[in-house]
């Protein structure tokens, strides 16, 4: 009896300290996009006078109404919808059919060729845009294509982030499957493409939700590389338009720079509010199975 008291005094104390550091943790991240909401709501003289910042005294709508109507931001949001939408197709055609390989089809250097990949990702990206955009120079001189300063140089670039990591999450799903299923499908006379499509993928569901919400969020909050290869405000992606165009030397719209950032971030946030049981999934797959 005692004994039972004690394991739920311990119990009881565990949870206390779970709640405690879990309302923390809310507080701390939390804090960001709160102060970022109430600053979209507030007119350029609220915010310039520097009272009460964390109370808004004459709510406005006019920072959403502005960047909604703007051609400029419009523009910027298609690009990074168009750069997203493609760089997850090409992520997927790449990385599912590489990761089956990798996890099923043994061969020699298979295994050693699988942490490559993953270790290829790795690489900061600082280390690889000089060199990427020497070689696009290069390309341009060769052939006459252009394509610094074009968005769709970005659908070439992000992949080469996308892909390995996207490689990696399927390989630990693909390899966490019964190996019973494709021995089966090949006995009965199924080729690797048919092990693929009709019972791979239908099975490794969760692992292909996961990876294409990581390329989704990749390619649309990238940073460094459009910064880098596109300069046009017709060809910028939403992360850099907003700092480019919203900032004029030493002035900060900070109105319209809360207003732009709450908006770009709510398609992943979208995104991640009802796929989270899948991306979960993905992610932890190759470290509870097989």
């Amino acid at each position: 009896m005692a004994k039972s008291r004690s394991m739920k005094d311990d119990r009881r104390r565990a949870m206390i300290w779970s709640y405690f550091f879990l309302c923390i943790f809310v507080v701390f991240f939390l804090t960001p996009p709160f102060y970022m909401l109430l600053t979209s709501f507030k007119s350029n003289a609220e915010i310039a006078s520097a009272t009460s910042p964390w109370w808004v005294h004459a709510p406005t709508l006019d920072n959403y109404i502005e960047l909604l109507t703007t051609e400029t931001y419009l523009t910027f949001f298609r690009n990074s919808a168009m750069v997203s939408v493609l760089v997850v197709a090409i992520t997927m055609a790449i990385s599912i059919p590489a990761a089956f390989a990798l996890s099923r089809m043994k061969f020699w250097g298979s295994g050693t060729l699988a942490t490559g990949v993953f270790l290829t990702y790795l690489i900061p990206e600082t280390l690889l845009f000089i060199p990427l955009f020497q070689i696009f120079v290069w390309v341009t001189e060769f052939t006459g294509i252009e394509l610094i300063n074009r968005w769709y140089v970005l659908v070439i670039l992000y992949p080469t982030l996308t892909v390995p990591f996207a490689t990696w999450i399927m390989i630990g799903y693909f390899a966490s499957i019964p190996k019973e299923l494709d021995e089966a499908a090949l006995i009965d006379g199924a080729g690797y493409l048919q092990i693929l499509t009709r019972i791979f993928i239908p099975v490794a569901l969760p692992g292909i939700i996961a990876a294409t919400i990581f390329a989704f969020t990749v390619s649309w909050a990238q940073f460094l590389y459009p910064l880098a290869f596109t300069t046009s405000a017709d060809q910028l992606v939403l992360p850099v338009g907003i700092i480019t165009t919203l900032i004029r030397g030493d002035v900060f719209t900070w109105g319209q720079i809360m207003t732009g950032a709450l908006l770009g971030a709510a398609p992943p946030l979208i995104i991640y509010a009802f796929l989270m049981d899948y991306y979960i999934a993905g992610l932890t797959a190759g470290a509870t199975k097989g």
